[in-house]
């Protein structure tokens, strides 16, 4: 048995949203397996120490970090010519950065719509129209992250919820696309995994999981890496155009007190 077509040593990767979270989570996994990557946040100083934690540890690839707004175009143009830049290319982009807020639709200011829709899809596209000549010069794979959320909606986050449908179906129609030009995009809708967010609102944290359990609902950030670096993999050559739900156990039984 090979572990070859799971490898993507050498390769080039920008990850948005990377200072901490799911984002870190796959930087680390991409910098342990050879990646060189490229980490942005909106603020230099959340993202650096990562940066340089990988760095200075013993994993294969290095990093460099990037203050970057991925809804302001000029930045996220600097961004990949920086990657290009520093590394000569750029073969993996992994469209991380996301924000929301619980509110109930009524309350939600056009405002707060707005930024929400700006950052999460948006933002998305901003990556990939900036990204897609350097993806397609030799052969890129593309990770959209979204969310649950997107694909069954979110009461009290009807926002993100939106956002994160416009993603899924931007993921199946830049896949069907870009396939002509030799560039893999997929997506992993998460269900809830345990970081800091989740943590403050559930009271769950990621030492409470048990990854060898499968009667769960909680995930971890360490899983979806798993699956971010499936896609980004030649593992993965047969998937085009998906979005993979990644949240445990199905909840499709309906609750009899209802």
């Amino acid at each position: 048995m090979t572990r070859a077509q799971f490898s993507v040593d050498g390769n080039v990767a920008v990850v948005t949203g990377a200072s901490s979270g799911i984002g870190r989570a796959i930087a680390e996994r991409f910098a342990d397996d050879g990646v060189d990557v490229v980490l942005c946040s909106r603020k230099q100083g959340n993202v650096d120490p990562v940066a340089e934690a990988i760095t200075e540890s013993d994993r294969a690839g290095s990093a460099l970090a990037i203050e970057c707004d991925v809804t302001d175009r000029e930045a996220v143009d600097a961004l990949v010519e920086a990657t290009v830049e520093e590394f000569g290319a750029l073969d993996v982009l992994v469209n991380n950065a996301g924000a929301s807020f619980m509110a109930n639709f009524d309350d939600i200011s056009e405002n707060g719509w707005r930024t929400i829709v700006d950052i999460n899809l948006t933002g998305t596209y901003q990556c990939l129209h900036a990204a897609g000549e350097q993806l397609k010069d030799g052969g890129g794979t593309v990770v959209n992250l979204s969310s649950v959320a997107g694909i069954q909606g979110a009461p009290f986050m009807s926002h993100y919820a939106a956002a994160k449908a416009g993603v899924n179906a931007l993921t199946a129609s830049l896949g069907f696309e870009w396939a002509s030009e030799g560039v893999r995009v997929n997506g992993i809708a998460p269900g809830f995994v345990a970081t800091k967010g989740v943590e403050e609102q559930m009271g769950i944290s990621a030492g409470d999981v048990d990854r060898t359990k499968i009667d769960r609902r909680m995930g971890t950030v360490e899983e979806i890496a798993d699956v971010a670096q499936f896609l980004a993999s030649s593992a993965s050559s047969y998937i085009v155009g998906q979005t993979l739900e990644v949240a445990g156990k199905p909840a499709i039984m309906e609750d009899p007190s209802v």
